[in-house]
């Protein structure tokens, strides 16, 4: 027995080693492309999304470097974000542009802006009333965000954008309207917390079941 035990410890011990040392090439690769990725962003992103990410370019771009956003999105997000762009809006897409390994690059570098990562209290299937929605939606959204969700420059972001909508599941945008963005003009909506809306749960549910129609559109 004792010696049974010997052995799962060894094999314990030599399993964390060989999983940390395989992580360590990774991590090697993924600071490298964050650097050339910096390149990069200084110069395609950060006209609209400011040198530090704080959308604080001199054109108007969303506030990447932002623990709520970057908590609440993929690499694979971003990476969708960047490869097909958001059509009719500032956003055009790096498809044509770039290579995979440096839309990964750029990916890579919005990345390292995230120091934390947020844990959301947010449903795990979102159902509602969409038609509660749209009065909703009337009432707290549309004066920055428009009337058909076409947004409003320096307000609020175009919600009724085929790759936004495409690139974005429900739980991102409930997450995003509930938590909103600090230091952005998109201020937190979930009842409770410090926002001047006041919103339910299952009122952002169904806020957020509209802005999905607008994909139907």
């Amino acid at each position: 027995m004792k010696k049974i035990i010997i052995a799962i410890g060894f094999l314990l011990i030599t399993g964390t080693l060989y999983a940390l040392s395989s992580s360590e090439p990774q991590d090697k690769m993924q600071k490298t492309y964050a650097l050339e990725g910096e390149k990069m962003y200084a110069q395609m992103c950060a006209a609209c999304h400011g040198a530090t990410g704080l959308g604080e370019g001199k054109l108007t771009g969303t506030a990447l470097n932002n623990q709520k956003f970057l908590s609440s999105v993929s690499d694979k997000d971003l990476f969708n974000y960047i490869k097909f762009g958001r059509v009719k809006a500032l956003m055009p897409e790096y498809e044509s542009v770039l290579t995979d390994e440096d839309i990964q690059k750029l990916t890579a570098f919005v990345r390292s802006w995230q120091q934390k990562t947020i844990k959301f209290d947010a449903p795990e299937k979102i159902a509602g009333n969409p038609e509660n929605g749209e009065r909703l939606y009337g009432l707290y959204c549309l004066s920055c965000h428009g009337e058909s969700g076409q947004g409003k420059k320096t307000m609020g972001t175009m919600l009724a954008n085929t790759e936004y909508l495409k690139y974005t599941t429900d739980h991102q945008i409930w997450i995003s309207t509930a938590y909103g963005r600090d230091k952005t003009r998109m201020g937190p909506s979930l009842k409770g917390l410090d926002g001047v809306r006041q919103l339910t749960k299952q009122e952002i549910s169904d806020v957020v079941l509209f802005i999905r129609g607008f994909q139907e559109k």
